[in-house]
């Protein structure tokens, strides 16, 4: 059966990845391009005929005059550049049908790459809704492409474009005739010949904005949204955790009472239920966080955050674009770095980079957890807000203090007094996608998941051995794990951490948590199940620290998490987004003084308190 290839490309914001998701479904993969850290998503779906295409998201763009590592995959794909990327037999320009005085310039761009085209008029929905009349006929005749309608968030919202794909021969298709001259004037001359634009138009989103971006209203709007978001992670999935800790528990049970005494049992019950088991259980709050990120990207939010933090930012060291990056960051730091490539000034991006690991990434979320359900009281403080989800909410607010604090000195250090003007699309307001926001969560889910199953099940498995071997001695005293290597390690480290109240088995956890911060709770757990009695062993986690921990120990962990040093793979990226070993030395260095600083004040101001 014959594959077609198919390039979607179009500017950011114009529902393309929507309609990408919308074609494809589950029957996608996401990667990066070789040698560039620009993702890259490939999907397949098939027509009523049998024929199965092969879809090609490209990265957003505003023009073919590449200034960015994104818009150069676009435009080198589209006319066949890119090594070991195959040439695609037609383009498919994504246009918002609300905004086509911006998108059409980009059209006109695309087509005189001279490739076979197809203009997908997406949220035509909006625009009917906005008054907004499209004359199709004449918008393909003045194109010279074909022109199909489509809302990409609506189920069937595609059909129209792929019982057309279904009926044309790429190859055989010509492509359109490029009429040379000033972009501008063509746009206005289609727009003037196809649209008709209402006289008076409802005005919700500029209602709206009166409000998202009022100077003060605006921030407090944000600020509310941001805390109802962390309220609702510890809220939302209590019951959820609950069922899964049940789960782990009963099976851990069973296979505890089912194999026999001897290293196996000692594997499956204290390395992997107590390791994996700890930390499976945080997947409900990661899934609620992303749930609100992905709601709020998809509503056309964010970029009105972007512009309503420009101001402050600045004044800190940064710019509005680098909003994004950050937010990004609170899932996780490494597609929040690679996102600083829309960060046109290079000493912006830089710092970027080097402040996006203080975001509170999903990863910290298990330890955060961890600490504050098992020292924090599950009160209600005004009636109803959740104490935890409060103190939550305060380490989120103090990694972004952190940030701006290191970007502002960063700003002292370079001298920069420049001024920049920010110049960003604010895309019109609209309900999320549910399936693009299911897609999403699936996305997250098997990520966390398949890092559970990978990295801390290696790690995990790795640190029992650590904790088993070498046997303890004739006549030992001690629970084995004092003799183990991974129990002279800590022991080693406990002098240096002794001053921010960390013990040896804290010491074991931190080093695995270089791998994925996640891990120092399947650490802690393993651990933890080797050396107490069978009553300790059978507790949960956060009750055995509770009993075993000072509140300064506690809290000295969670400011040491606040800031610390960002796992290897972030790293690695950032070696990769700024090809400079110095930077990735700065940026573990000066997270690693934090972290201890920050620590070291928190237990000894809690110790003296207390």
């Amino acid at each position: 059966m014959s594959i077609s290839r198919i390039a979607l490309v179009g500017n950011p914001n114009c529902g393309k990845t929507a309609l990408f998701n919308q074609l494809t479904g589950s029957r996608q993969k996401v990667a990066n391009y070789a040698g560039v850290t620009v993702e890259r998503k490939e999907g397949r779906f098939t027509a009523p005929s049998g024929r199965v295409f092969s879809l090609l998201d490209l990265p957003g763009a505003y023009s073919l005059d590449a200034t960015s590592p994104d818009e150069v995959i676009t435009r080198d794909i589209c006319l066949g550049r890119r090594a070991g990327e195959a040439v695609p037999e037609l383009i498919v320009c994504v246009v918002d049908a609300t905004n086509l005085r911006l998108h059409l310039r980009f059209v006109l761009e695309v087509k005189r790459l001279g490739r076979p085209m197809v203009l997908a008029l997406n949220m035509m929905d909006a625009a009917r809704k906005r008054g907004v009349t499209i004359n199709r006929e004449e918008l393909q005749r003045q194109l010279g492409m074909d022109v199909i309608e489509t809302v990409a968030i609506q189920t069937g919202g595609a059909q129209d474009l792929v019982a057309h794909l279904d009926k044309v021969v790429a190859k055989d298709m010509v492509a359109p005739v490029v009429h040379e001259g000033e972009v501008h004037d063509q746009v206005r001359k289609i727009l003037a010949a196809a649209v008709v634009m209402p006289t008076a138009t409802s005005g919700i989103d500029d209602t709206i904005d009166r409000w998202v971006l009022h100077p003060v209203f605006g921030l407090a709007i944000l600020a509310l949204v941001m805390f109802f978001i962390f309220q609702a992670v510890f809220s939302w999935a209590e019951p959820l955790m609950d069922g899964i800790t049940e789960g782990v528990t009963v099976t851990g049970e069973w296979f505890a009472a089912t194999l026999p005494d001897g290293l196996l049992r000692s594997l499956v019950v204290d390395g992997l239920f107590a390791g994996l088991g700890a930390v499976l259980v945080f997947l409900p709050q990661i899934l609620i966080l992303f749930f609100f990120i992905l709601v709020l990207e998809e509503s056309g939010y964010l970029p009105r955050a972007a512009f309503l933090l420009d101001r402050l930012m600045f004044k800190a060291g940064l710019t509005g674009r680098s909003f994004i990056p950050l937010l990004s960051s609170f899932a996780c730091a490494i597609p929040g770095i690679m996102a600083t490539r829309s960060i046109q000034d290079p000493r912006d991006r830089l710092t970027t980079i080097l402040v996006a690991p203080l975001m509170t990434c999903s990863a910290r979320l298990p330890v955060y957890t961890l600490l504050i359900a098992a020292f924090i009281p599950a009160s209600t403080v005004w009636g109803i807000f959740n104490l935890q989800g409060i103190v939550l909410f305060v380490l989120y607010v103090a990694g972004i203090v952190s940030a701006m604090a290191v970007a502002w000195f960063i700003k002292r250090m370079r001298k920069d007094k420049s001024e920049h003007a920010l110049l960003m699309e604010l895309p019109s307001y609209r309900m999320p996608g549910v399936r693009n926001v299911a897609i999403g969560l699936w996305e997250r889910a098997l990520i966390f998941l398949r890092r559970v199953t990978t990295i801390i099940l290696s790690l995990t498995v790795l640190l029992w051995f650590l904790s088993t071997f070498p046997a303890p001695p004739a006549g030992a005293t001690l629970p084995a794990i004092d003799y183990s290597l991974a129990g002279q390690l800590g022991r080693l480290m406990e002098p240096v951490f002794a001053p921010i109240g960390f013990n040896w088995q804290i010491c074991i956890a931190l080093i695995p948590g270089l791998a994925a911060r996640e891990v120092a709770v399947a650490a802690l757990g393993t651990v933890y199940a080797m050396s107490g009695s069978e009553e300790a062993v059978a507790a949960q986690l956060g009750p055995l620290i509770a009993a075993q921990w000072s509140l300064a120990t506690a809290l000295s962990l969670l400011a040491w998490y606040v800031f610390a040093p960002q796992c290897m793979s972030t790293l690695a990226v950032i070696r990769r987004e700024t090809n400079s070993w110095r930077t990735v030395a700065v940026s573990a260095g000066y997270l690693f003084g934090l972290a201890y600083l920050a620590a070291f004040l928190t237990y000894q101001i809690t110790k003296a308190l207390t």
